[in-house]
């Protein structure tokens, strides 16, 4: 197998069919074996017999019928598992990816690189949404170091080795650029072409602001203290030290010049407390991050569960 096409989609009946013919017009011409996966990530508007019926004409579709909504991370690592081409496309569900884009990745990837990332370069969302994307890539080139103006673009290809042995969690498939660059893999981007959803509602909502902030945290963590974390905790431990070793000092300050009686203060035991419990809170969430991923990699258990594969 050549390609593998991965669409996760989410109550997007309305789109898949048009999109499904759009890459079979497209791939076809590439004169390559393909397949299109797509992943039913717990739809409840029709999508999946929308899916079937496409299948029983066209048998280059695959469907992954999850359980239930895990997200789009567990979905994209469904499609990877599954996924037996050598490259690996990935895209929306929702027409704002253009397919004919498709074939200019696929001619970087075979100039070497292991990743080739599109870039939106105008883009047709809400200008909100457009605000937020561009300091949420800001923050993510600033924190990981990796030089990529659109890490929300889903139009991305993937030589298959490299995605391989990947462990997604969370809203990590954002981060799949940065987590392949540790292993040493070539990323290109390119301009991409990037349409207005004409049919059906964005499943972008305010709370995965505050997800994505959060796994960049994991993000930055793990990138420079994944082998090495008693480094970042003994920072941590240092600076508590520091902190406390200066209230102690002015604590004695203000005994000696001012005379002031501070045993009891309410303010200073309330700041101190507030502090301890801060960063027992930051360490005891990155030793869970460390904890939960060490489970499921070590018992290789997946993040999502299949009711259904249809071939």
């Amino acid at each position: 197998m050549d390609i593998s096409v991965v669409i996760p989609v989410y109550n997007e009946s309305e789109n898949i069919s048009p999109l499904s013919s759009e890459l079979k017009s497209v791939l076809s011409g590439l004169n390559k074996d393909y397949e299109m996966i797509f992943i039913n990530d717990g739809s409840s508007d029709g999508t999946l017999q929308v899916l079937k019926n496409i299948h029983s004409e066209n048998p280059k579709v695959k469907i992954i019928d999850l359980n239930k909504n895990f997200g789009q991370t567990a979905a994209i690592s469904a499609g990877f598992n599954f996924a037996k081409g050598k490259i690996v496309i990935t895209m929306d569900g929702d027409l704002q990816n253009d397919p004919h884009d498709i074939p200019r990745l696929i001619e970087e990837i075979d100039k070497g690189f292991g990743i080739v990332c599109g870039y939106r370069e105008n883009r047709k969302d809400p200008v909100l949404k457009i605000i937020f994307s561009k300091i949420g890539n800001w923050l993510i080139s600033l924190f990981l170091g990796l030089k990529i103006r659109d890490y929300g673009c889903a139009l991305k290809a993937f030589r298959k080795e490299v995605i391989k042995d990947l462990n997604l969690y969370g809203e990590m498939h954002r981060f799949i650029p940065a987590a392949a660059s540790w292993s040493g893999a070539k990323i290109e981007e390119i301009n991409v072409k990037h349409r207005p959803r004409k049919r059906g509602k964005s499943k972008y909502g305010s709370s995965r602001v505050v997800k994505v902030f959060l796994d960049l945290l994991v993000m930055v963590f793990l990138s420079e203290y994944r082998t090495k974390p008693i480094r970042f905790f003994g920072v941590l431990a240092l600076i508590n030290l520091l902190l406390g070793a200066c209230s102690f000092i002015a604590l004695v300050y203000m005994k000696i010049f001012n005379g002031t009686d501070m045993t009891g203060n309410p303010f200073i035991i309330l700041t101190v407390l507030f502090l301890l419990v801060s960063l027992q809170l930051i360490s005891i969430g990155l030793i869970s991050e460390i904890n939960i991923r060490t489970y499921y990699e070590s018992q290789n258990k997946k993040i999502y569960h299949v009711r259904e594969i249809i071939e």
